[in-house]
């Protein structure tokens, strides 16, 4: 059997959580498994060399953010292959360029287009541990890329579909998946098995536990996925395609608070309009979510929008670059607003659950900005601060914990 096991910088954060994973690894290993690694890297090690970058240079390129970034995955897979050998069990670490993962060429958050399995085939042919490096690609330049916050989630769902892997196991520093954050909701639940459909919105809509495009990823290529911690020994969340049994009516709550709201005011009430306003954006790999348009007034309209916070900027430069062109009079926007989403696949069949929603909110005080749907999703704008409030609220309304 092959397995690949995926570790978060938590878990990887000192000697002793090395040695730790180390010793799981090890576990599968001696079963006779082939066993495949993926790190990312130690504890707050990205967040510090993000740090020290902008002391230098608050406006470095991307390309050489990437090359400071993936150095920490570097330490981490060298740091575990060191601690295996030490436990005398071979094994060998791997880079993105070593293995060869082909990415895409847009820096800081690049997509794979192929993975090469020819070196990995032949270290586990030689019975070794195989430690990759998470979060990074090699682009046509022989650039080093990375894929994002998150992206060691997306490494380890490339190679098991490329490697064919019985089990794919993303190891966390939290159980597996809950209902809500476990740290603002005390009495969220632990889910046994989620769709691929639910936990993709969850983890798009600010659930931290896995990375959406893995997520993607994984239903694509019907990868199995199980989220489980790498401190305990407890089962975890199985994330794989719907099954046919009668599902919860609401799976999970989730909250982002890493948006910001854009309004343009008074643009012209003809076709074309909103196209060229979101098609403007998209050219400057800006992603749009919620979107609330007004009735038309005097040949004019307002629209507002929600990107992430981090694309604010870019955002209001490039749509003052072309207020004329896009028939702008005013743009304001909105930092301190947060979205707040409940997940589930029976919500399709059932009636009544916005206004379930709107009602748990109403009885909290909390103020809702804009709305958004989809088949098995709805979510709203609050302000930032009632967040917290908003999800024990929403969750305690649908008793997403029975």
């Amino acid at each position: 059997m092959l397995v690949v096991k995926k570790f978060g910088g938590s878990s990887v954060a000192n000697k002793e959580r090395i040695f730790n994973v180390a010793q799981r690894c090890i576990e599968d290993y001696k079963a006779g498994n082939d066993v495949v690694v993926v790190l990312s890297a130690m504890g707050d090690t990205t967040d510090n060399l993000i740090e020290m970058a902008e002391s230098i240079n608050p406006n470095a390129k991307k390309r050489e953010m990437d090359m400071l970034l993936t150095t920490g995955e570097q330490v981490s897979v060298s740091l575990m292959a060191m601690a295996m050998q030490a436990l005398d069990v071979p094994a060998v670490s791997l880079n993105a360029f070593q293995v060869m993962m082909h990415s895409t060429s847009r820096y800081g958050n690049a997509r794979f287009k192929r993975v090469d399995t020819e070196r990995i085939l032949h270290e586990l042919d030689s019975r070794k541990i195989v430690i990759v490096t998470g979060f990074q690609g090699v682009n046509k330049y022989d650039d080093i890329t990375t894929l994002g916050r998150g992206g060691s989630d997306t490494t380890a769902v490339a190679l098991a579909a490329v490697l064919h892997a019985d089990k794919c196991e993303i190891y966390t520093d939290v159980d597996g998946v809950y209902t809500a954050d476990p740290r603002i909701v005390k009495n969220a639940r632990k889910l046994d098995v989620v769709t691929y459909d639910e936990m993709l919105e969850l983890a798009s809509l600010g659930a931290k536990v896995l990375h959406n495009r893995s997520v993607e990823m994984a239903k694509k290529y019907n990868v199995e996925l199980v989220v489980r911690s790498s401190l305990n020994r407890s089962e975890g969340t199985v994330v794989k395609e719907a099954s046919h049994m009668e599902k919860m009516l609401v799976t999970g709550v989730a909250a982002d608070k890493n948006t910001a709201r854009i309004s343009v005011i008074g643009v012209q009430d003809k076709p074309g309009i909103a196209f060229n306003i979101f098609d403007t954006l998209a050219k400057s790999n800006i992603n749009v979510d919620i979107i609330l348009q007004s009735v038309g007034r005097e040949g004019t309209k307002d629209i507002s929008f929600t990107v992430a916070d981090n694309d604010l900027e870019n955002a209001i430069k490039v749509l003052e670059e072309n207020k004329d062109r896009l028939t702008i009079q005013q743009i304001t926007w909105e930092e301190e607003v947060a979205k707040l989403s409940i997940v589930g696949a029976g919500m399709m069949s059932n009636p009544g659950v916005a206004a379930k929603m709107f009602e748990s909110l109403y009885n909290s005080r909390i103020n809702i900005n804009m709305i958004s749907t989809s088949e098995i999703r709805i979510t709203v704008l609050v302000d930032e601060k009632d967040i917290d409030q908003a999800m024990v609220a929403v969750h305690d309304g649908f008793a997403v914990n029975d």
